[in-house]
């Protein structure tokens, strides 16, 4: 496998969570970092992620953690909300930095309308707010 800016991932459904593994994920970039701590990561790192659409019972203790510990890039979220939250659970694996795998869990809502589709391709940078960028295609899956 060749190491890729956004790794190697593979995703599979367990019940109703969505489960993306990934691994192989480069190193060789200026400031190669897994958080916006600069936290540096090693050719071992493994991320495993669980999406899944929980109710504000099940999302309750983690926003109250996520709003003491972490900033809130998004602002304030809205207290009346009442559909569904979308549940992002990941875990980070390498040997090569860290001595025991850690967890955490980010919790968002759509409050503000649908969840904007996101594209990721290789060696794109800031094409997400440039109206004349050229979007990335394929006519057929890589794989």
């Amino acid at each position: 496998m060749t190491p890729a800016w956004h790794g190697d991932a593979v995703g599979h459904y367990e019940g109703d969570t969505l489960v993306i593994d990934t691994v192989g994920i480069r190193t060789d970039r200026p400031h190669a970092m897994i958080d916006l701590f600069g936290t540096p990561y090693t050719d071992k790192l493994r991320v495993v992620e669980r999406y899944r659409l929980v109710d504000y019972g099940d999302a309750k203790d983690a926003m109250q953690r996520g709003t003491k510990e972490n900033r809130r890039a998004g602002g304030p979220y809205n207290p009346n909300y009442e559909d569904k939250y979308l549940q992002v659970q990941f875990t980070i694996e390498d040997a090569g930095a860290f001595t025991t795998p850690w967890t955490a869990v980010m919790i968002y809502l759509r409050d503000r309308g649908e969840f904007p589709e996101v594209v990721c391709a290789e060696g794109r940078f800031g094409f997400h707010n440039t109206e004349d960028a050229q979007l990335p295609t394929a006519d057929k899956p890589d794989f």
